[in-house]
Order: C-alpha cells, then structure tokens, then sequence
C-alpha cells in the first residue's frame, strides 16, 4: 500500500511523522511519500519536497510563494497520475492543501483530512470545497466533529495528536534539575515556530517581562526558541536587556514545564500549556490590515483551543495591532501577586485536560484510514 501524505508546518510534520510511525506498527509494509519535514522523512516518508520549510502565514507571504507552490501542485497531481497512490492524507494548511485535494479526487483518489483547518472560526463557506474533494475529516477536536457533521461532512472524532507526542516526551532531567537551582519563579516566553511570529511578537513580549520584573525583581525568563535560527535572532533581541533572561533550542516542553507563567503564541502548543497545567498569557500581534481582516473573519469567541474547549477565557488573549506589553505584564503580575487565581486556573485546566487530553489520535486515524482503504477494496473487488 502506497500513502501520500503532506505538512506544511512544523506542528503538520510533527502529526505526519507520529502518524506514519502508527501506519507502520499496523502494517510495516506501507510505503508513504509526500511533501512534509525533517521528522516525517527520518519516519520514512520519501519527502517530495521540504514543504515545511516554507512555513508561511497571512495572504502577503503566501503570494510572495505562489509560484512554489503551484510548482508544487502540478508536482503532486503528475505524482498521483504516475504513481497513483492508495489515498492522500493532508494535514492542515489548508491554501495549498484544497488545491492538494482537488487534483487528488480528481484521479479518484480517496483524501482525507488529519488535523483539519479551523473553517468553524474563520471560514465556513470553505466546507463547499471539503465537500466536494475530500472523503473524511479525521477531527481533532468535539466540538469541531459536531460542526463539520452539521454542515454536511464526513468526519470522525479520533483526538488532537499534539497529545500523542505529549504521552511520549521525556524531560530532560539535567536540564531541569539545573534550571531549579536558580530562586524566583521562571516565566516563560514562547513566541512561536515560525520565523515570522518570532519577529512580529519576540520585541513585545520582552518589554512585558521588562515591566514584570521591575515589579517582581525576583523574576527570570526562559525563551523556548524551535531553531536555532530563531535562538539567534532571540539572542540579538535580548542583548543589553538588564534583567535575566536566558535562551534555549528544543526545550519547550521543560520550559513549560518549569514555567510559573507563560507569555505565548497563539497554536497548539496552548494544549501542552494546557496538559502542564501552567497558566498562560496569549500574544498574537499583527498590522492594522490583518487584525481588521481577521475581525471580519473570525466567528469564534476565541482564538486560543484552551479556551475553545473550556468554553471560557482561561488563557486571557491579546491579538492586536497595537503593543499589548501593559496588559500583558499586568495579568503576569496579577498571577504572580495572587497565587489563587493562578491555582484557580490550574484547576480548570486540570478539569479540560481530564475532558479531553486522550493520546492515540495517530493510532485511531491509522486505523480509520487502513479499514476504509479494505473496505473499498472489497468493494471493487465484489464489484468486478
């Protein structure tokens, strides 16, 4: 059996490579290619092209790739004419995955969608298209099950993969243990996997924890940068910072971990803050066009899937045009002067994550997609 499978984003090759890993405890055989990362191809994906590495967000920068990536999709369509694999599995970034989808059921290959686009916050009208070129949402989460079935589309309810990866890390315990030496309570800084949100949001979350450590001097700060790239670019960002602040690459989860409070991104790795139990502040800065535009959008309460499934703002959010660093440091020193209200939202993530922070996502869409596969097998078989 012959699977294509494509990511776009680092969080996307995250969930390829722990999917292809299931696929392949259920049959060793499957031969998967597609488009993705470093982490789907070392779990044996013949990688087309590093599509992650492109990583893009917002209307500009994906125009500013447009060429690459209509390459990209004659590539995948002469792929599925020529080698005519047994499905495509996409996993989010939808742009470029619909035109993925659509060549796809074109050759009349089954698509199915692992992780799929948040259309139930910012584009409903989008579920036209999933209907007519892809065959089954594997959802990642209730409520987004409940809405693509009520709008007419297959879908099944298998779990978010993010805590597939989370029931397997292990922290690194001389890290932590060197990192627990150090007095006063560690704030983390998360501003994000991809270069861009770095840029647009490293300098204002560093003036929040200005404020917050002249008002708690005891403070220090942990930047949990995804590259090394982007530690350099953390690095330049804090040089003459009179405050302590240390930066480090791939230590998110023990930074978290550590962490008496988070001043973070927007994403998934909201749900790891979630699963940790540590409170959180969420930044997204954008410009004036984009805030405007996503205003328009948007037709949820809100932006973070903490919140979303607590149905309430746990993780208070500041997507804004403007500098959010006041608020920001104010809600951290909140938590800080009043441990209560901080142990009273480690409560209600503890309540979410017991509702909903189930790991097997990966087995259970390896299983769904592998059983649908024999069935129409079987199907054309009885039907010759």
């Amino acid at each position: 059996m012959h699977l294509f499978i494509s990511a776009g984003e680092p969080s996307g090759d995250l969930h390829g490579a722990n999917l292809i890993n299931a696929l392949k405890r259920i049959d060793p055989s499957i031969q998967c290619s597609g488009f993705g990362g470093d982490r789907m191809e070392a779990a044996g994906s013949k990688l087309l092209y590093p599509l992650t590495k492109l990583a893009v967000m917002w209307f500009l920068h994906a125009i500013l790739n447009i060429f690459t990536f209509l390459r990209l999709v004659k590539k995948a369509d002469r792929f599925f004419h020529e080698q005519k694999p047994d499905a495509v599995i996409i996993i989010d970034f939808p742009g470029f995955h619909f035109n993925i989808a659509k060549r796809a059921h074109a050759q009349g290959i089954p698509v199915y969608w692992f992780v799929p686009p948040q259309l139930w916050a910012w584009a409903g009208w989008r579920v036209k298209k999933m209907k007519k070129w892809v065959d089954h949402v594997l959802s990642a989460l209730p409520f987004e099950d409940d809405w693509f079935r009520q709008h007419g589309m297959s879908s099944s309810y298998i779990g978010h993969p993010y805590f597939d990866e989370m029931a397997t890390q292990k922290l690194d315990p001389l890290f932590m243990a060197e990192q627990r030496r150090h007095f006063g309570p560690a704030i983390a800084i998360l501003p994000g996997s991809r270069m861009q949100e770095v840029t647009r949001n490293l300098r204002e979350m560093l003036e929040a924890a200005a404020i917050v450590h002249t008002k708690h001097p005891e403070t220090r700060f942990l930047i949990a940068s995804f590259n090394e790239a982007q530690a350099e670019v953390a690095r330049q960002s804090i040089a003459g910072l009179k405050f302590p602040v240390e930066v480090h690459v791939g230590r998110t989860p023990e930074i978290i971990e550590l962490a008496d409070v988070c001043i973070s991104v927007s994403g998934s790795v909201s749900l790891e803050m979630m699963v940790r139990e540590t409170p959180a502040v969420i930044v997204y800065r954008m410009g004036r066009v984009m805030i405007r535009i996503a205003r328009l959008l948007k037709k949820c309460k809100y932006i973070t899937l903490v919140n979303l499934l607590a149905d309430r703002e746990l993780f208070p959010e500041f997507a804004t045009d403007k500098n959010p660093c006041q608020q920001v440091a104010q809600q951290v020193t909140d938590w800080l002067d009043d441990p209560a209200k901080a142990e009273a939202v480690r409560e209600a993530l503890r309540e979410v994550k017991a509702r909903v922070a189930q790991p097997g996502a990966s087995e259970r869409a390896a299983n769904f997609v592998l059983a649908e596969l024999g069935r129409k097998t079987v199907a054309k078989s009885e039907a010759a």
